[in-house]
């Protein structure tokens, strides 16, 4: 019998399973939950004990402006949402949240958002 190969959807499915096993948002530290699609980028700060979204942030409003450093295109974008959902949970009074990377392999624009989120104030 020949097993069928695996897609990357069903590739970042385990990866995400196995992370969220372990990272748990709570009141004290909520989690950071990110979406990549192909056009945009979503961010999410939720806490799991209540089940709500308490912050949230997207490319297709948050991150027109602000300094992406040497980043361009997708990636700086990504960086600008990341600095914007620090700027809101800052607002929120979040300081430490726990980075959920859903799956996704952390390069590029997901690294891109850790960064943001990071020198906006937030710490994982």
């Amino acid at each position: 019998m020949s097993k069928t190969a695996l897609t990357k959807q069903d590739k970042r499915n385990r990866r995400r399973n196995r992370v969220r096993s372990v990272i748990i948002g709570t009141t004290a530290r909520p989690r950071l939950n990110i979406f990549r699609s192909l056009k945009g980028m979503y961010a999410q700060i939720i806490d799991d004990e209540k089940n709500i979204t308490l912050v949230s942030a997207h490319s297709k409003m948050d991150a027109k402006t602000g300094e992406a450093g040497e980043r361009a295109g997708k990636v700086a974008l990504s960086y600008k949402i990341g600095l914007r959902i620090a700027e809101k949970a800052k607002e929120k009074g979040i300081e430490a949240v726990v980075f959920d990377r859903a799956g996704y392999k952390f390069h590029g624009r997901v690294k891109a958002v850790a960064d943001g989120a990071r020198d906006g104030g937030l710490q994982f």
